[in-house]
């Protein structure tokens, strides 16, 4: 069987590489034409990498016309093209800028944005980024089903959309959320946006702007830039141990409370069913009361059944529920929706319907395919099992480690992070800086407090295993030891 090696492959994917090593063999003629190549899945297990990864390497192969497939019969080498295409080499992207670099006006370039960069060339292990990996994204279910939707919706894909999206997307999102969290929505409470933060802008406009929005503290501190940007007020109410104090809510001024009962970012705090009903006892306490309740990520509950959405046991319409794609699929899959109140939608459509769905029809579509014929389903399950193996993986690796003497970890049963709370005399700002030398991004949860400084003596750090390679969790364990010495 063919064997390549993963070692010292640079920045290339693992897919990348693999395709590089098949497409070169097959250019050089080691791989003759009409060779039958091994089968994804005996091919990912004699190389020990995933069947995704091989899958990947296979779809870009066959996309540029190195091989070819056989339903039920497998992938074999292409015929070599008389023109002798394989060995044209393009234009370099440097040649490219040197040429068009001459015909650009002085000055230009700073009216251009920086090129975006990956925390993975700069660090060796990244406890902050949520990013997805690439081995991770069903790329090949993906493009097959955008094929789909160019062939099969060719006049609905150039029509405009309605303002809360098209009705296909929204009815199988209902439907999930019904067979999945035992929520019954109608497709029209449904409203479908490029990301959650177009969607706040939007809540504000429905609400209006004289409303005051509690936030929890400590929080991810871009949702209150969000609100405070587009001139609401906002005020921020602490945490206890089963989520939003409840008494501080009732001492304040708030009307509109954004919060994240599944698993709050970033204490981890689950909020308990009782607490639920307090919260909704309050919303319905006063007339023009509401809650977000934003479900960011909770499909990646790891152990046990998820606590019922707010939305789900609300009677009185008083919850905006607010979920997203990005979580779940990709972060650079700007797909979020948010579910109004049967009593908001009339307000919603007399006065924001005339603005355009800001999510194309093309990846409309083909999510609700991905949906509707049963794959979100089954990506989630199997990311339900690699963040699961994700998290023992490091959990034990710390607990095996010199940390386990003097560090306790906290809420890793929920969502895709956990809390390491340590013993050191370091201040928090020096945890980091030395996690920084050290090649380890990471953060503290003081640092999500409205007043960093209050909490800054409880070094509690913050965890997010979702984006690091599974490979380099031991000698990132040990390289996080090594700060506390």
């Amino acid at each position: 069987m063919l064997t390549y090696s993963f070692l010292n492959i640079g920045s290339d994917r693992l897919y990348e590489h693999l395709y590089k090593c098949i497409r070169k063999d097959v250019i050089h003629g080691i791989l003759s034409p009409g060779t039958k190549l091994p089968s994804k899945r005996s091919f990912a297990k004699h190389l020990d990498i995933s069947v995704i990864t091989v899958e990947n390497a296979y779809d870009k192969l066959i996309a540029e016309g190195y091989i070819y497939s056989i339903a039920k019969k497998g992938y074999y080498v292409a015929d070599a093209p008389e023109s002798g295409w394989w060995n044209y080499q393009p234009l370099t992207k440097d040649k490219v800028e040197t040429e068009e670099a001459e015909q650009e006006p002085e000055g230009f370039n700073q009216y251009l944005p920086a090129p975006a960069q990956s925390h993975k060339d700069t660090y060796f292990a990244d406890f902050l980024s949520n990013h997805t990996r690439t081995d991770n994204f069903p790329f090949s279910i993906w493009a097959r089903l955008m094929r789909e939707v160019l062939a099969e919706e060719k006049e609905s894909l150039l029509l405009p959309p309605p303002s809360g999206g098209i009705l296909q997307l929204r009815s199988a999102i209902a439907q999930h959320l019904r067979q999945f969290r035992g929520m019954h929505v109608r497709p029209e409470q449904i409203i479908i946006g490029a990301g959650t933060e177009y969607l706040y802008g939007l809540l504000i406009q429905l609400l209006g702007h004289h409303k005051v929005i509690g936030l929890e503290n400590p929080g991810y501190k871009k949702i209150g830039q969000i609100y405070q940007s587009s001139g609401v007020r906002c005020q921020y109410i602490s945490m206890d141990e089963h989520g939003l104090n409840l008494k501080q809510l009732m001492d304040s001024d708030v009307n509109v409370i954004h919060l994240s009962p599944s698993h709050h970012f970033p204490t981890g705090i689950v909020t308990p069913i009782s607490r639920r009903y307090e919260l909704l006892g309050w919303a319905a306490g006063e007339e023009g009361r509401y809650i977000i309740e934003d479900d960011y990520d909770s499909e990646f509950r790891l152990t046990g059944k998820p606590i019922p959405a707010l939305q789900s046991i609300d009677v009185m319409e008083r919850v905006i529920y607010m979920n997203t794609f990005t979580k779940s699929l990709a972060s650079t899959i700007r797909i979020s929706y948010m579910i109004l109140p049967k009593s908001l939608l009339h307000s919603f459509y007399q006065k924001l319907g005339f603005y355009a769905c800001t999510v194309s029809n093309f990846e409309q579509y083909t999510l609700a395919r991905f949906i509707g014929e049963g794959y979100f389903e089954k990506h989630i399950n199997r990311m339900r099992s690699y963040y699961r193996e994700q998290r023992d993986r490091l959990v034990e690796q710390i607990r095996n480690s010199s940390l386990n003497t003097h560090t306790t970890i906290c809420e890793e049963h929920a969502g895709l992070h956990f809390l390491l709370n340590t013993d050191t005399n370091y201040s928090d700002e020096e945890i980091v800086r030395r996690a920084q030398a050290a090649g380890i991004r990471l953060t503290c949860l003081s640092q999500y407090f409205q007043d960093d400084r209050i909490h800054s003596s409880e070094h509690i750090l913050v965890i997010n295993y979702s984006g690091i390679a599974p490979e380099r969790i031991p000698e990132a364990v040990r390289r996080l030891a090594e700060i506390f010495r």
